[in-house]
């Protein structure tokens, strides 16, 4: 394989890692940190992995299609369906994960509703993104996919009614035990972070070198 398809190839699968990883998952799950339950929460670590591996997998497929010719609309709306889809998954993977003593009520409308938000924002982020060569515009694809994923996520969240099975009476004052199932994925978390941000010092310093010579 040669050096260029090597550094694509890279860049493709750090992109991805950010913005599934980085952009999307640690988002949905900070999020899902920040909801209060009259009950103890665990949360299965094997299900929140598979979450993460969905939205980084659809977003280095999503990204590699329309790179490839961004002016392709069948390549692009593609995209966006790989890209909205793996969000999905990813969200309702995560909710999945969540253990307690109790269970979700799904109101189906909202959930197609979050379904179809990430679909549309995903192929507006990607197009402005790609086939537009402005910064003002790459910026406004990366506030645009931001705003989608938490609008997708309340979107998903509202959808969630949460049915107790356990006396609120009967609770503990506090759920350390599920903090510490969470720790687990917070070094995850910091672990991506680390990798994003040295791949991209990488490729800083591998470019200052080109132009020196």
């Amino acid at each position: 394989m040669l050096p260029s398809s090597q550094m694509y190839y890279g860049t493709l699968c750090v992109a991805g890692l950010a913005l599934g990883g980085l952009g999307v998952w640690c988002m949905h799950f900070i999020g899902t940190l920040a909801l209060q339950l009259p009950v103890a929460v665990h949360y299965s670590l094997d299900t929140t992995l598979l979450s993460l591996v969905a939205a980084v997998l659809a977003s280095i497929c999503g990204l590699g299609i329309v790179a490839a010719n961004p002016y392709s609309l069948p390549r692009l709306v593609c995209a966006g369906a790989i890209l909205g889809v793996g969000v999905s998954a990813m969200h309702y993977l995560g909710m999945y994960s969540m253990e307690f003593d109790g269970f979700f009520l799904w109101d189906w409308p909202l959930v197609a509703l979050s379904c179809l938000i990430a679909f549309v924002a995903a192929t507006a982020g990607l197009w402005l993104a790609f086939a537009t060569s402005s910064n003002a515009a790459r910026w406004l694809a990366a506030a645009l996919m931001g705003g989608a994923v938490c609008a997708m996520h309340y979107t998903g969240m509202a959808a969630a009614e949460v049915v107790c099975t356990t006396p609120v009476t009967a609770l503990p004052e506090s759920d350390s035990l599920g903090m510490l199932t969470a720790l687990p994925v917070l070094l995850v978390m910091l672990v991506m972070l680390v990798v994003v941000i040295s791949f991209l010092i990488a490729l800083v310093h591998m470019y200052a070198r080109r132009f020196k010579t």
